[in-house]
């Protein structure tokens, strides 16, 4: 194991200098990731007994504020459930806005960061590009000069330009990964709210004898 980690370590700083800023990205990128799994799991996790509740055909407003007065107040569903309760003597035009907003602000906590996941995608094979230009910059400019060519040199300049490369686009395929993950958790995260949200109303409505 020793061994096996000495000889990445030894090719990555094979891949010239900058392999440093493309790791950096690649840090930047897990704790951008570690942060949205976090978030996610405890912020967007829909209380399950909330959600069977509510498609109930038995239905009743007193266990629901029970089980919502449960529930983990962390929760943006939860959050997004207490808003349209509390305005439930309000009209319907008055509880949607307001539901409206929460649901806003559930969705600003789902996007944040994700801009950062945007820019290691694009970044990554940047660095990792300029490092292949690099690399090869030196190995041709071996060519150039007078007397014998080390084969070495030129096989370390190459191998420079492999590596940074190879660096960048996996850098790049792993935050885009993840990004693409998020972005579709996020949009079933808000179609699920809405889902429940305008169910929630159309029993507020129902309550009220509203066609």
């Amino acid at each position: 194991m020793e061994v096996s980690l000495s000889a990445a370590l030894a090719g990555l700083r094979a891949g010239g200098v900058f392999i440093y800023p493309l790791l950096a990205v690649g840090l930047i990128g897990i704790a951008c990731i570690v942060d949205r799994l976090y978030m996610f799991s405890r912020h967007a996790r829909l209380p399950a007994a909330l959600a069977e509740h509510l498609d109930d055909p038995r239905f009743a407003w007193e266990k629901f504020r029970h089980l919502l007065a449960e529930a983990p107040s962390h929760s943006d569903f939860v959050g997004f459930f207490k808003v349209i309760v509390d305005n439930a003597e309000h009209p319907v035009w008055w509880i949607e806005t307001r539901a409206a907003d929460q649901a806003a602000l559930a969705e600003r906590r789902l996007d944040q960061g994700l801009w950062i996941l945007e820019t290691v995608v694009t970044a990554a094979p940047l660095l990792g590009l300029l490092g292949t230009i690099s690399g090869m910059i030196g190995a041709f400019r071996l060519f150039g000069g007078s007397g014998a060519v080390d084969p070495a040199a030129v096989t370390g300049g190459v191998a420079e330009a492999l590596i940074a490369t190879a660096v960048g686009i996996g850098i790049a395929l792993a935050a885009l990964t993840a990004y693409n993950f998020f972005s579709h958790r996020r949009a079933r995260v808000l179609d699920e709210m809405e889902r429940l949200g305008t169910r929630l109303i159309d029993r507020i409505r129902l309550g009220r004898g509203e066609a």
